[in-house]
């Protein structure tokens, strides 16, 4: 995970069983919305994986998931879910081009510190193949900081984050908002965002 603080990955590493055991089932409604836009069988990558719920999802569903998940604590409890190896992937690592029908990003790009975003989602869009789909989910907010577990977040706006979508060709971004809560059971405003990757013209 890019630039992540080390309190954050700490936690993460710290509660990775308690975590995951915690987060035992597949945001179905997002999940649906982003399947639906993809082709039978279509190669996705998860970005933040936990423990590997919404990849189990994807693969009941016949896609070709491939989980990552930024610390090693992580993608061994995803491991035992799945029966699969998960490796390890840090947002700043992804190198791959044209290699996705689709990026699943829930809630783990919101803790990029902001000034390093635009270079990730540059990346994941370049990992995408043309017309290749993307998902991401954030906490909404103004300005970047810690929540009371010590974990670094971007809070971002919405018109920030349409901002830093646009700085790339895509040909759709829709992002929406909802209130919810998270992993420290506070009440949470959140963005979701959609985006499918420009395709060349005829």
């Amino acid at each position: 995970m890019s630039g992540i603080d080390n309190p954050t990955t700490r936690f993460y590493s710290d509660n990775a069983a308690t975590y995951a055991a915690r987060l035992s089932e597949a945001s179905l409604m997002r999940l649906d919305r982003f399947l639906e836009k993809l082709a039978p069988g279509a190669e996705i990558l998860e970005l933040g994986c936990g423990n590997g719920r919404d990849s189990a999802e994807m693969i009941l569903r016949g896609f070709r998931a491939v989980p990552t998940d930024g610390t090693l604590e992580m993608t061994a409890e995803a491991s035992k879910r799945l029966g699969i190896p998960v490796g390890v992937l840090r947002f700043e690592n992804i190198d791959m081009i044209e290699a996705f029908d689709g990026v699943w990003a829930n809630a783990c790009l919101l803790h990029v510190p902001r000034p390093e975003l635009g270079d990730i989602l540059a990346r994941i869009h370049a990992a995408l193949r043309p017309g290749g789909v993307f998902y991401a989910s954030f906490k909404a907010g103004e300005a970047e900081g810690h929540d009371s577990l010590g974990r670094f977040f971007n809070y971002p706006s919405k018109d920030w984050l349409e901002t830093a979508y646009w700085a790339m060709p895509w040909a759709l971004v829709e992002i929406e908002g909802n209130k919810g809560s998270g992993y420290d059971s506070r009440p949470t405003d959140w963005l979701h965002v959609l985006a499918v990757k420009d395709s060349p013209s005829p």
